[in-house]
């Protein structure tokens, strides 16, 4: 359901009590004085946010469908703007373009898109789907979190990635949590509670994921458990920290700021995202419903390396440091996956978790293969020495199908004409 104008003008006016920012107020490369926050706790929140948390909660714990209640729009580009015409450009062997869509449609694929060297060589749909549906891409907007903190940085609203969130998140000020990096958030190195799935009531989990103040329960209840930068710890946590951040460094709602700063300028249709209430704050590390076209646009943006049609959108060298794997995880770097080094399993916990992980049966073709990855083996490949992207969004393979991470990649990468 989309976000009506009454909701609209209520989310403003509460966004300035919660970020305690105002047009006024808002800094450069800084949040606003201790003075100026306003006194919200965690605490304070009314009843009935409880009671909604419960009915949410009590949907996930029965495995029954859970539809995001609350969507906000989020801008892009619109007609023609937003096009991408499949060109055949013979730069793809055809029988490696066939091999990857019949490998697709066998694992419950809903779309297929292979971008190479400017030109959108196939675009695929599958089970009713079409370019105008809009597609989730669960884990997907951690790698969006990372690209719109780099337009932030190039926008002069955040000094480096090395700045420390409390300048934003002011409440840290004075506590173990001021240690923590906006580098760190985005390579999961906050020392925040790891990713669990414990789903009781007051599990930090639900918590921080279903609660209509979830970002109020981030800031003052989720557990620092460990030194920020020592360890890797995937959490959804801090991927949504940075719709905070976002928000109180450059004033503006996050849905806005991604659309109009990136998506409009890659010409790139907008969407709908999850609000954790009305008028409340959007989530930044999940749930955002986009086309396929927005989705393979934003790893075009990284394979040019920050550069849109209009010149630069990110830093220059910004996309350089996204590749660059994290301390304690040669896995991931700023909100993306790695392909190398090889690891036949890789889990979305780190190389120290026992967790099954996603298969791949061959390395991939190219030593540069960066990845958004999310739930349900949403997956872009993003391939920069070749100018390379290739996205698959879809749903698990079915029973008796394990899906391999390499297949279509390498069918691909195998298949380029030199």
């Amino acid at each position: 359901m989309s976000k009506v104008i009454d909701i609209v003008v209520r989310k403003k006016s509460w966004r300035r009590t919660f970020l305690g920012l105002s047009a006024a107020t808002t800094l450069v490369g800084c949040a606003t004085t201790p003075a100026q926050v306003q006194d919200e706790q965690w605490s304070d929140r009314p009843a009935s946010a409880e009671r909604i948390y419960l009915e949410r909660l009590r949907l996930i714990q029965g495995r029954a469908r859970f539809d995001y209640d609350i969507m906000a729009d989020v801008p892009g580009a619109d007609g023609d703007a937003s096009e991408l015409p499949v060109v055949d450009a013979g730069s793809i062997a055809p029988h490696a373009v066939k091999e990857a869509i019949q490998y697709a449609e066998k694992t419950n694929s809903l779309a297929l898109l292979v971008w190479h060297d400017g030109k959108l060589i196939t675009e695929q749909y599958f089970q009713g789907m079409a370019a105008t549906s809009p597609m989730n891409g669960k884990s997907f907007p951690k790698a969006l979190a990372s690209i719109a903190i780099g337009r932030a940085i190039a926008l002069g609203d955040i000094k480096s990635l090395d700045q420390s969130v409390a300048d934003f998140v002011q409440e840290w000020q004075g506590t173990p949590k001021a240690a923590i990096t906006i580098r760190h958030a985005l390579t999961m190195h906050t020392g925040l509670l790891e990713q669990g799935f414990d789903f009781s009531e007051d599990s930090p989990f639900p918590r921080a994921y279903l609660d209509p103040y979830h970002g109020r329960y981030i800031i003052d209840e989720y557990p620092l458990t460990h030194t920020p930068g020592e360890r890797f710890a995937y959490a959804n946590a801090a991927s949504d920290l940075i719709a905070v951040i976002i928000e109180r460094a450059t004033g503006r709602e996050y849905e806005e700021f991604v659309g109009n700063e990136l998506f409009k300028p890659i010409d790139a249709p907008g969407g709908r995202v999850w609000l954790n209430r009305e008028g409340g704050l959007a989530h930044s590390g999940c749930c955002m419903e986009l086309p396929a076209q927005t989705w393979l646009r934003l790893g075009v943006l990284l394979a040019n390396d920050g550069m849109a049609k209009d010149g630069r959108l990110l830093p220059e060298g910004y996309v350089v440091q996204m590749r660059q794997p994290s301390p304690d995880n040669p896995h991931y770097g700023l909100g993306v996956w790695l392909g190398s080094p090889y690891l036949e399993r890789r889990g979305y916990l780190g190389t120290k978790s026992n967790a099954t992980g996603v298969v791949h049966s061959a390395p991939y073709l190219a030593e540069d293969v960066v990845l958004f990855d999310g739930n349900g083996h949403q997956v872009a490949y993003i391939v920069p020495s070749e100018k390379l992207v290739i996205l698959r969004m879809g749903n698990r393979p079915g029973e008796g199908v394990e899906w391999d991470n390499s297949v279509i990649a390498n069918a691909i990468l195998g298949g380029i004409v030199r």
